[in-house]
């Protein structure tokens, strides 16, 4: 289980030296991402991702329940219009749930995928200013060790807080 954690720094210097401090405490670079005015990261940093930018996670989570709903209402005039066989209407009717899943998962996705990630609205006017979000995900059991190392090394940054919910698909 992870949680992600979020740190505002003050610039991309502080940022570089906080990346260099997470690798050698064995933090995946996979899990470390700088979200940063346009243009102002280093070619070697690993900034946010359009998942991590956007709410396309959250709506694809959405999606899934609201189209796996309307797969269901949709199945159900399988068993209203019986086909043939009883095997015919079970394999019609989970066929119809799963694909009103993927579709809505998909569609609310790709719309979602225009809006700015909620949890990031903290966070937007200081980036704009020049200083740089980092978004680092670790397991659970290395919360604490991560916060004092940041605590201990860097006072000059600024602890955003832990979202306890990562998306399996981040």
């Amino acid at each position: 289980m992870k949680r992600r954690l979020y740190y505002m720094l003050p610039d991309v210097r502080s940022a570089r030296a906080v990346l260099d401090e997470l690798l050698l405490a064995r933090v995946e670079y996979r899990r470390i991402h700088f979200c940063a005015k346009e243009g102002t990261l280093l070619a070697d940093m690993p900034e946010a991702n359009s998942m991590q930018k956007t709410d396309m996670v959250h709506g694809a989570e959405v999606g899934i329940v609201i189209g796996a709903v309307s797969g269901f209402i949709a199945a159900s005039l399988f068993l209203l219009f019986p086909l043939e066989t009883i095997e015919a209407r079970i394999f019609g009717f989970l066929v119809a749930v799963l694909m009103g899943a993927v579709f809505g998962s998909w569609l609310s996705a790709k719309s979602a995928a225009t809006i700015p990630n909620a949890s990031l609205a903290p966070f937007r006017e200081r980036i704009e200013r020049g200083q740089v979000l980092l978004i680092v995900d670790v397991p659970f059991d290395r919360v604490a060790e991560i916060e004092k190392m940041m605590e201990k090394n860097h006072p000059e940054i600024d602890f955003g807080g832990v979202d306890p919910h990562i998306p399996i698909l981040s």
